[in-house]
């Protein structure tokens, strides 16, 4: 495969020595990303999909659709700047928005907005959904123990503990 990606000049590659991808490779690259983030997006505001099940659902589709129905999406949604688990969506000219974020162990206490969330495991998206810890959300870091202990938050007019495990996987933007 990554010799056929090389003689499509996508990658450059040299047997034991890695693969790079040229400008063209990541132009596709970033077309690709875009149309999974929209197709996100569209599942989760139109059709109202669980937030651990979109990704999988985009999988499947992102390969099969045209420029012409990623566009009719785009215009749909109000061309959105964010997936629903809070990852930029590239633009159609292929640039990203870059900022600085953390996740919320490395946060000291003080009042928060969630950015993100790490998508890669379903269950725990469906955890973090379910307690309306998804990008959007405004909490306060009451206090924080150390040792990678747990980590008190107050959101939704209710406070929680979270584990240090679970609390890694939420991001914060700076």
């Amino acid at each position: 495969m990554l010799k056929r990606l090389a003689q499509m000049n996508l990658v450059e590659y040299n047997s034991y020595k890695g693969v790079v991808l040229t400008d063209a490779g990541n132009k596709v690259a970033l077309e690709i990303i875009r149309f999974h983030r929209l197709l996100e997006t569209y599942l989760k505001e139109k059709l109202d999909f669980p937030l651990e099940k979109i990704h999988e659902e985009a999988c499947r589709l992102e390969h099969f659709i045209s420029d012409e129905f990623i566009e009719k999406i785009t215009e749909q949604l109000g061309d959105p700047k964010f997936d629903p688990h809070g990852h930029p969506i590239p633009r159609k000219d292929g640039t990203i928005p870059h900022f600085q974020e953390q996740t919320l162990p490395h946060l000291e206490p003080g009042n928060y907005t969630i950015s993100r969330l790490n998508d890669e495991d379903p269950e725990l998206l469906a955890y973090l959904e379910n307690m309306s810890l998804i990008p959007g959300t405004e909490f306060t870091l009451l206090e924080k123990e150390p040792f990678n202990g747990p980590i008190k938050i107050k959101y939704l007019n209710h406070e929680k503990i979270l584990g240090y495990e679970v609390a890694g996987n939420i991001w914060v933007k700076n």
